[in-house]
Order: structure tokens, then C-alpha cells, then sequence
């Protein structure tokens, strides 16, 4: 894996032998393994409902390492209280100006540009939320959003997009007036100095941080209105007995209101723990520890391994990677860009 930022931590005050390997932590029944075997493939979402024709040999973003299995795109663009979309072009000012289709989606990485004219022929292109059939359409890449079996194509090469596995002991700022190790310090130089995170990890907590300079998408990702999920693998002293997932469900009263989960499955269990692995899509404050504490198990180890379709994997703990750009598409669809 060719990764973006240093493995393992410049300062290793505080870390030890478990927190240097999450992955073994969150990977036990393959809770946070996003590429794994026998994973759904990304289904093709067209809302014009035209089916792509079996046997074609049209495979956007088939060359790129991570993101092939991301399941069904989430689709967004429906969401409540949606911030401000891009203004739909008409086909005649398609044509007049801007660059050829299938050439901005070659330049983009989507496929060759051979492969491009079969995508927009079999109707897998939308621009704009137009289907797109024609391929003497032009557009311009600054302000028309492209998007093919429902993932956005990114364009915008200045764009940096980053999936971090934070260790336990670090702070979720770029810099720490107190001196403790912070996201900053595992970035490579060449680094955007602006990035901003998406949601926070308290200190204790380990796992996925997104990492980028587009402010909209991190924004979006922020907002509530888009419940994007995320998945959490919580370690607890066991035995837990039956009936707390489903209070968990259900739902808790917590000081600032009701708090539950999406799903709750256990993950694996030993004399003296349990893993479970939970998803919800609030974004409180230390909202995983609270719920657990009111239901009488405290968390010991708490790992966050996907947030919407990005997930850990096999990423060891300490490093940051690019994200793929299909990746990137299935995120940006997920909240409606």
C-alpha cells in the first residue's frame, strides 16, 4: 500500500502493543474490512433507469487499488435541507462551449477515453442530473457536476482527500498549544497547510479521520441533515448479556436527549470481553462511550472504522493514505454533490 504519511507515530509516549495494531482490533469478524472478499459491487444507480447492457466491457475506475468494493452508492442529492447545488446548464449551451464529455472524464481517471464514449452511449453519465448519450457534448469541468453510475467525478486535481488511522493519544487538531501529539505531525511535508477533519475522535479514541481542503464536502459531511453513518467497534468487559443491543436500538436517555444506534451485531467474544460493532450517525459529543455508559458497560477500547463507505481495512495504525478517486465520488455522492 503506498502510503501518504509516515507509519507509526513520531512520539510514542503512552502507545502500547494493542494500539499499535488496530487492525487486528476492529478486523475480528471482519467488522472493519472494507475491501474484503465477497463484498457487494457497487450497484449502477442511473436515475433515468437505464440499465447498462450485459457483457459491456465499460469499467470506470477499474485500474484504481481502493474503493472497487463500496457496496451500493448512497445517494444524497435527495437530502433534507440540501446546501446549494450546481445550476443546471441547458444542452444547447452544453454543446456551444466547454470540453468534449469523454475527454474530462479520461482526464479525470475514470477510464480510458475509449471506454468513457461506451459509458456516456450506454447512458451511465449524468451531468448536471441529466443523462448524457451524446458525445459531442461539452462541459465545463469548473462548474458542471459529472457523475457516472451515480459517483461524482472529481476534476478538481487541487482537491485533497486523505483517510487517517488516528492512534490512541492523539489530538484531533492540526496543532496543540500543550504540546501533545496532534494530526499535524503525521502529515508529509508538501502537505495543503489547510486541511480540515471531518468530525472528531476524543483523544482516547482510535480510527478513521478524513482528512481534506474541500471545505462544502467536509461541511456536508458535518451536517446532520445527511445522517452519514458511522461504524464503530467497541470493546467492553463481558459477559453482555441478551437484550442490549436491542436496547441500544431503541434508544437511550442521555443528558442532551435520546441517543441509539442503527445496528448493533457482536462481533466476538472471549472469557473477560466482548467486541460489538455499532453504526449510528450522530455526531455528538463522545456519543459511542456515553450510550454505553448509560446501559451499564463502559467502553475499554473504542476504534471508528468507517465513516459513510470509508473504511480502515488493513491500514495500520499511524498512517494516512489518498483516497481512491471513486472513493472520493461515493463520498461526495452520499451527501448530495
Amino acid at each position: 500500500m503506498t502510503q501518504a504519511g509516515r507509519q507509526g507515530s513520531p512520539r510514542k509516549r503512552g502507545q502500547n502493543s494493542a494500539q499499535n495494531n488496530a487492525g487486528d482490533f476492529s478486523s475480528r469478524g471482519g467488522a472493519a474490512r472494507g475491501g474484503a472478499k465477497g463484498a457487494p459491487k457497487s450497484s449502477q444507480r442511473k436515475r433515468g433507469e437505464r440499465p447498462q447492457p450485459k457483457g459491456s466491457s465499460a469499467a470506470p475506475f477499474a485500474g484504481e487499488r481502493f474503493g472497487r468494493n463500496l457496496g451500493p452508492v448512497r445517494d444524497g442529492r435527495k437530502a433534507p435541507a440540501p446546501l446549494p447545488q450546481h445550476k443546471p446548464r441547458t444542452r444547447e449551451e452544453m454543446n456551444d462551449d466547454g470540453v468534449r464529455l469523454q475527454k474530462v472524464m479520461a482526464n479525470a481517471g475514470v477510464a480510458s477515453r475509449r471506454v468513457c464514449e461506451e459509458l456516456i452511449e450506454q447512458g451511465r453519465v449524468e451531468v448536471n442530473g441529466q443523462i448524457v448519450t451524446e458525445l459531442g457534448t461539452r462541459v465545463n469541468p469548473e462548474s458542471d457536476a459529472i457523475h457516472v453510475d451515480g459517483v461524482r467525478v472529481v476534476v478538481n486535481d487541487h482537491l485533497v482527500y486523505m483517510a487517517f488511522n488516528k492512534p490512541r493519544g492523539v489530538v484531533s487538531t492540526m496543532d496543540d498549544p500543550e504540546g501533545r501529539p496532534c494530526i499535524s505531525d503525521y502529515l508529509r511535508a508538501g502537505t495543503p497547510e489547510r486541511l480540515f477533519h471531518v468530525g472528531r475522535l476524543d483523544t482516547n479514541t482510535e480510527g478513521l479521520l478524513l482528512l481534506t481542503n474541500d471545505g462544502e464536502l467536509a461541511n456536508r459531511l458535518s451536517h446532520p441533515s445527511y445522517e452519514v453513518p458511522k461504524t464503530y467497534v467497541v470493546q467492553v468487559r463481558g459477559p453482555m448479556p441478551h437484550g442490549i443491543g436491542a436496547q441500544l436500538r431503541r434508544g437511550v436517555e442521555l443528558e442532551d436527549g435520546l441517543a441509539k444506534v442503527d445496528s448493533f451485531k457482536l462481533v466476538d467474544s472471549t472469557p473477560g470481553f466482548v467486541l460489538v460493532e455499532v453504526v449510528l450517525h450522530s455526531g455528538k459529543n463522545r456519543i459511542v462511550r456515553r450510550m454505553f455508559d448509560a446501559v451499564g458497560f463502559p467502553v475499554q477500547r473504542l476504534v471508528r472504522a468507517k465513516i459513510g463507505p470509508i473504511g480502515l481495512g488493513d491500514q495500520k495504525q499511524g498512517t494516512i493514505r489518498k483516497l481512491g478517486k471513486q472513493e472520493v465520488g461515493h463520498l461526495m455522492a452520499a451527501v448530495g454533490l
